[in-house]
């Protein structure tokens, strides 16, 4: 009976000295990984805020670091339980592999967000079109960009709609054209209309003076010239420039008699009679 409880003894003080390390250990290096981590992430966002990363990805950047950090702690966690990581890691990789293609569409736009970031075909504040859809970009997140249309309507475009769609950035050069087709008859004077117009935009304060405005005469129709107005602007004047380059046309073709006259189509009724006897 004296072994009996000598064995019992001896087998609870061996699994109270080995358990005992093991769940010091492993205490132990949960609370250096908890330090570890918050440490390399204090020191990844300001080191990511110093440099020349945009807020989003100075965010991306951040995030992943953190999220690989965890994971690393969690299998040095249990890997101090003296549990075999192989399976963990098996397990892990499937359930990763199973994600992966059921959000296989979000994981697109993640990965087109992780590059619109990084390349910055644009950035918050630029004018865009895209998808058909015009406006100023408010946000551009991981899985989507935020627009405001000149409508103010917010549209929401997938980021795996952005990159594999055509893309305008009308904001990405200091200046921009402004380019408006119009029509005169052919009894107007042309050369009349062109100076006139010209000498209108020289005067506007927002039409820029170089590159100088042009009116070119661009196609002759059966009963108007179809011409174009060229004149440039800022970036951030454009609209205001187009609004004018338009009220100068139109004042000068009115006011020299240019626009086109309107077709008259006589019709003729033949072999009708005023009355009729039965």
């Amino acid at each position: 009976m004296e072994e009996f409880f000598r064995a019992v003894k001896d087998f609870f003080s061996d699994f109270a000295y080995e358990g005992g390390l093991v769940i010091v250990r492993t205490v132990a290096f949960a609370l250096l990984g908890l330090v570890v981590v918050k440490a390399v992430g204090l020191i990844t966002r300001r080191v990511t805020l110093k440099s020349k990363l945009d807020n989003a990805a100075a965010t991306f950047v951040i995030s992943v670091i953190t999220v690989v950090l965890y994971i690393a702690l969690v299998v040095v966690v249990v890997s101090s339980l003296g549990v075999s990581t192989a399976g963990i890691i098996a397990a892990f990789s499937a359930v990763a592999l199973a994600v992966a293609l059921a959000l296989k569409d979000s994981l697109a736009s993640l990965a087109n967000g992780v590059i619109i970031i990084f390349t910055k075909p644009f950035k918050k504040g630029d004018t865009i079109i895209i998808n058909g859809q015009e406006g100023t970009v408010q946000d551009i997140r991981l899985f989507n960009t935020k627009i405001l249309t000149f409508n103010n309507e917010e549209v929401i475009i997938p980021n795996s709609d952005v990159l594999s769609e055509t893309l305008v950035n009308e904001s990405n050069m200091p200046l921009r054209r402004v380019e408006l087709s119009f029509y005169i008859s052919y009894n107007a004077d042309a050369s009349a209309v062109r100076g006139r117009i010209l000498e209108e935009l020289g005067k506007n304060g927002v039409v820029l003076a170089s590159p100088a405005p042009s009116v070119a005469f661009d196609s002759f129709g059966e009963s108007t010239v179809r011409c174009t107005a060229y004149a440039w602007a800022a970036v951030q004047s454009y609209s205001e420039a187009k609004l004018a380059v338009k009220d100068i046309i139109y004042a000068a073709v009115k006011q020299l008699g240019a626009e086109p006259s309107a077709r008259k189509v006589d019709v003729n009724v033949l072999g009708a009679k005023e009355g009729r006897d039965d």
